[in-house]
């Protein structure tokens, strides 16, 4: 069963993950010998050692790199394939943190491989939208339309919630997460959810009068978040609260002076511009 939800979990650990292919290799590359983030490096700089996902972690972190510069850390960043090995190089120490991942996963992945990796700073979310289908406006939305939904179990849930943030439906006291559409308690305008496979979701625009779709596939689609969705997570929805992506690090470490350098930067200002220039709302600054 704890391999089950793994998988389930594993699954939403990264909407844009989808919106390009992985750079380096299938093993992350060479790790490096163990470091830590008072080591000097050669530049006499304190070296900071992150794992990362290629889009948009290890962009964003590429980013940072010169204001991590200026305040003293010299920033090295791995980028990997699998959402395995960044969690067990942090854990056995070999990094110092890593940038891919969303707090459900890491608690389960903790508890399925017992390992003692904590949230130091939550960084980002890549925000479900809706979509116009055959209707551009919720107001427009008669008795018996259909609503296109991603089937998996958690982005499910993300969709229903936020159907339920635009009152088009209301769910089930403490539904939450777990949400499906049985959970649905009122619907007054008896709207259809079709539930699909995220993939397919954009695929049938031409056919009901709304979609609900992942950030990476709302791009695919031809989407600006920002511009064509009628509505999107917000940063203080429960999705967002615990969907966010974060800088793990092993327990302990939280506190160091890097990763506590890391997680300012990244949460700066100068960050949340990038963010917004360049992801055009499918990844969006995380405020607390």
């Amino acid at each position: 069963m704890k391999k089950r939800v793994l998988a389930v979990l594993l699954a939403g650990v990264l909407a844009v993950a989808g919106l390009t292919a992985c750079g380096g290799s299938g093993d992350g590359g060479d790790s490096g010998s163990k470091q830590d983030s008072g080591a000097k490096s050669d530049s006499g700089s304190k070296s900071i050692k992150v794992a990362a996902s290629a889009t948009p972690h290890a962009e964003i972190l590429e980013e940072a790199r010169g204001l991590l510069e200026a305040e003293g850390y010299d920033l090295e960043v791995t980028i990997f394939n699998d959402y395995v090995q960044p969690n067990e190089v942090v854990e056995s120490g070999d990094f110092d943190a890593n940038y891919f991942q969303h707090i459900p996963y890491l608690d389960s992945f903790n508890e399925e491989k017992g390992t003692h990796l904590v949230n130091a700073g939550g960084i980002h979310y890549e925000p479900f939208g809706i979509y116009p289908g055959t209707k551009k406006s919720l107001d427009e939305l008669k008795e018996g339309d259909t609503i296109a939904v991603p089937n998996d179990t958690t982005n499910e849930a993300r969709a229903l919630l936020l159907l339920q943030d635009n009152g088009v439906i209301k769910l089930k006291e403490g539904a939450g997460l777990n949400a499906t559409v049985n959970d649905i308690e009122e619907n007054t305008k008896n709207v259809k959810i079709e539930e699909l496979e995220a993939a397919q979701v954009s695929r049938v625009v031409g056919e009901v009068a709304f979609v609900v779709l992942n950030g990476n596939y709302a791009l695919e689609a031809g989407y600006s978040v920002k511009s064509d969705a009628i509505a999107y997570e917000k940063s203080d929805s429960e999705a967002a609260k615990t969907y966010v992506n974060v800088i793990a690090v092993k327990e302990g470490n939280e506190d160091s002076e890097g990763v506590q350098a890391l997680v300012k930067v990244l949460k700066s200002d100068d960050i949340k511009k990038f963010i917004d220039e360049k992801y055009d709302g499918a990844v969006i600054a995380f405020e607390e």
